[in-house]
Parts: structure tokens; C-alpha cells; sequence
């Protein structure tokens, strides 16, 4: 029993390193995909700039940006600790995921009412935060359900730049116990977080669709 809860206790120190990652990535790839997708549509310059950046970093392995930011920014004489590593290479990643996601979003929200809003005197970012960007997030709901699911999951690819993860602290103990039960409570812990995240984003859906009916009676 003893070895059980010390076990659960090693693990907890990964899987807390493991939601460090995520909560961050998320709190801020967010925002910066919104902003991103809005500015997709201002000017040409912009645009060129944002789709070379979605096109290189959703089209490069997210194992190969921890090693270049893990080595190459110390090569330019930038010095940086693991976490930062992972913190910037999961933020730059997730933002043009979330860029491409919201873009999308945002082309599907019907031109007339963007149109309507500015004749109506709105401003432009007066459009976007009140019109725009809340339908597009809501056309969205299942596409960034299933980004934020793969997010969690994709923490565990800081073990290849040696950060005690949930994962890197299982394999530990397996290499050395011979066990596979860390396996084990590791995919409860993966299964878990993402019935949250499911759970939190059918209330967001439902709730949606609530106003959309009341709306309409």
C-alpha cells in the first residue's frame, strides 16, 4: 500500500509539471491565435507574415521545435531553462493551430453581418469582439475541444528534453520496479483531464445553443 501511494505522489510531482505546460500553453496561444486570425485580414503584409508561420510551424514537428529552441537558442548566446524551452516551443506551436482554427472560424461568420455592424457605426474592433469572434468560437467549439484534448496529451513530449513530466517520471519507475501499473495511473490522469475538458466545452456548446434558441423565439 505504501509503495502504491509513494508511487501516486511521484507521479503527481510529473502530472503537476505536465498541467503547468498545458494551463500556460493555453492561457496564451489562445489570445495570440485570436489576434493572429484578426490580423490575417487586415493587409496583405500581414497576412503573408501570419501564413508562413502557420504553414512553418504546423508543418514541423512539435519534437523538433523543443530540441532547436533547447540548443539552438544557447548556440546564439540566449540562455534558457527547460521549462522556458517548453513554454515557447508549446506557445508558438498551439498559437498557429489556434491561428489557422480561429481564421476558419472567422470566414465562416456570414459577411452581411459584418456589414450590417459597420453600417450600424461600429468600429472595427467593436465588430470583432462583439459579432465576429464570438461566433467564430462558437462554429469552432469542437475543432479547439479537440486541440486542447491533444494538448494535454502532447506535454508528454517534454521527456525528450529531460523535464520531469508525468510521463518521464512513469517510465522511471518501470525502468526500475518493473511494473506496468504507473502506465496505468498515467492513462487515468490523460483520460481524466480530457473528460474535463469535454465536459467544460458541452456546457460552452449547450450554452450556446441556448441563447441561439431563445434568440430565435
Amino acid at each position: 500500500m505504501s509503495y502504491l501511494i509513494d508511487t501516486i505522489k511521484y507521479l503527481g510531482t510529473g502530472a503537476f509539471v505536465s498541467i503547468q505546460i498545458f494551463a500556460v500553453t493555453l492561457v496564451l496561444s489562445v489570445p495570440i491565435g485570436i489576434l493572429f486570425a484578426i490580423l490575417y485580414r487586415t493587409h496583405k503584409i500581414p497576412r503573408t507574415i501570419i501564413s508562413g508561420y502557420t504553414w512553418f510551424f504546423r508543418g514541423t514537428p512539435l519534437m523538433l521545435q523543443l530540441f532547436f529552441f533547447m540548443f539552438g537558442l544557447p548556440a546564439i548566446g540566449i540562455p534558457v531553462n527547460r521549462m522556458t524551452v517548453a513554454f515557447i516551443a508549446f506557445v508558438i506551436n498551439y498559437s498557429a493551430y489556434f491561428t489557422e482554427i480561429i481564421r476558419a472560424g472567422i470566414e465562416s461568420v456570414p459577411r452581411d453581418q459584418i456589414e450590417s455592424a459597420e453600417v450600424m457605426g461600429a468600429t472595427q474592433l467593436t465588430t470583432y469582439r462583439f459579432i465576429v469572434i464570438p461566433q467564430a468560437l462558437r462554429i469552432q467549439i469542437p475543432v479547439i475541444t479537440n486541440e486542447i484534448i491533444t494538448l494535454i496529451k502532447d506535454t508528454a513530449l517534454v521527456t525528450v528534453i529531460a523535464i520531469s513530466d508525468l510521463m518521464r517520471n512513469v517510465k522511471e519507475i518501470v525502468s526500475r520496479d518493473f511494473t506496468i501499473s504507473p502506465f496505468i495511473l498515467a492513462a487515468f490522469f490523460y483520460l481524466f483531464i480530457s473528460y474535463i475538458i469535454i465536459s467544460i466545452f458541452k456546457k460552452i456548446e449547450k450554452r450556446y445553443n441556448y441563447l441561439d434558441s431563445k434568440s430565435l423565439s
